[in-house]
């Protein structure tokens, strides 16, 4: 977080530098101007905070696919009452998928945010640029934690992005408390993923 609050500091500052903002914002010499792009900054750091922190939890869901996709089968077997026989090409198809995802999550994440970092510079509006990140990063989460079920329903990539599209309260709910989870420290970012996909799981059976 030190590491992505400094590399957050030194892209402002060498994009103010770059357009020449500072140096205009003092020749106004207007405090309101001045407050609004001290607080466009503050709400353009946040952004790119959120950012960083959603690519570093995206290369935790991708480590951890093998243990999410298998929590997600036990989640299944408990609920159905009956036992899935291990099964490692589809073990090993459910991690590849899993990678898959992760990463088309953070490159179609990475895409928005870019256009809500745009949205940010403008006064007043874009402040509230840091709701949109937040809701967004839930949403691709949940997203994440939902396709293990919809793999195992033999869903098609296509068909499961149909499904959580009509569904997107329940990967927004799923990826809110994921999210939040993560604040406590060091228990969260086991309980996190952990809590996500069985919960995940178990919204899918009361979905259908």
């Amino acid at each position: 977080m030190y590491l992505f609050g400094r590399s957050a500091n030194a892209a402002i500052e060498y994009m103010t530098d770059l357009l020449g903002i500072s140096n205009w914002v003092q020749s106004l010499e207007s405090s309101m101007i001045g407050f609004l792009f001290t607080f466009a900054a503050i709400i353009l750091w946040m952004t790119l905070m959120f950012f960083y922190f959603s690519l570093f939890k995206y290369m935790w869901l991708i480590v951890g696919s093998p243990i999410f996709a298998y929590l997600s089968e036990r989640t299944s077997a408990i609920i159905e009452g009956r036992e899935y026989p291990f099964n490692g090409r589809q073990l090993l198809r459910d991690i590849a998928r899993g990678v898959r995802l992760a990463l088309r999550n953070s490159l179609r994440q990475g895409i928005y945010t870019l256009a809500i970092l745009l949205f940010s510079l403008l006064p007043v509006v874009g402040w509230a640029t840091p709701v949109l990140s937040v809701i967004l990063e839930f949403y691709f989460y949940g997203f994440s934690m939902l396709d293990y079920s919809c793999e195992r329903r033999r869903m098609d990539p296509k068909a499961s992005i149909a499904y959580v599209g009509r569904h997107r309260g329940l990967a927004i709910g799923n990826g809110a408390v994921f999210y939040l989870l993560h604040a406590i420290p060091g228990l969260g970012w086991i309980m996190a993923p952990s809590y996500a996909i069985v919960a995940a799981t178990i919204s899918m059976y009361e979905v259908e």
